[in-house]
């Protein structure tokens, strides 16, 4: 997540009804930014930061392609998807998108991949923070003896972040199997 307050998401179309659009489907749960080119999506990416993208593929002045390999040269790792009216082709394959959209696009599937989107962002975050604190515990537990790690208050409260992290990110990856299920249903329903 980018911080406190909703989600942020970019959405880049060169057709500005659309991205009107997007921003009022996604308005209630997120804050939306909107770019209108490629030009413009990669000046916001360099002045803030965002939870996830959905990017046009067709764009006159650069097309999407350009701007998510622009966004993973310059180390942007949040989820991208893109939502175009390019029917997808063995050119995927090489792309380091997370989720392919083709126009036209309704409401209620924009807002289930953009909500899962979000989730895979937070749910990376969630176990780096959950490793990261780990580690500090089997570091100080190779040191010290229990005893000594007991009469600590910030091993106490280390112990506890560690297990508020380990839940928190339980329930991000429950939140994402149950967002697959319902997105194997749809696709199989």
């Amino acid at each position: 997540m980018t911080g406190d307050g909703p989600p942020t998401i970019l959405a880049v179309d060169d057709e500005p009804s659309l991205t009107t659009l997007y921003e009022a489907w996604l308005a209630d749960d997120y804050r939306v930014e909107t770019a209108s080119s490629a030009e413009e999506a990669l000046g916001l990416v360099a002045d803030e930061s965002f939870d996830a993208a959905m990017l046009d593929r067709q764009m006159p002045g650069g097309t999407g392609d350009e701007v998510l390999s622009e966004l993973r040269a310059r180390d942007h790792d949040f989820p991208v998807v893109m939502v175009t009216g390019v029917d997808p082709d063995t050119d995927i394959v090489e792309m380091p998108f997370d989720d392919y959209l083709v126009k036209p696009v309704g409401k209620p599937e924009v807002r289930r991949v953009v909500r899962s989107l979000v989730v895979r962002g937070s749910y990376n975050d969630l176990l780096r923070e959950y490793f990261a604190l780990a580690r500090k515990r089997a570091v100080l537990e190779s040191t010290y003896d229990r005893e000594t790690l007991e009469e600590s208050a910030s091993y106490r409260e280390l112990t506890a972040s560690v297990d508020d992290a380990a839940a928190r990110a339980d329930d991000a990856r429950a939140e994402l199997l149950d967002d697959a299920f319902e997105e194997a249903a749809l696709d199989f329903g």
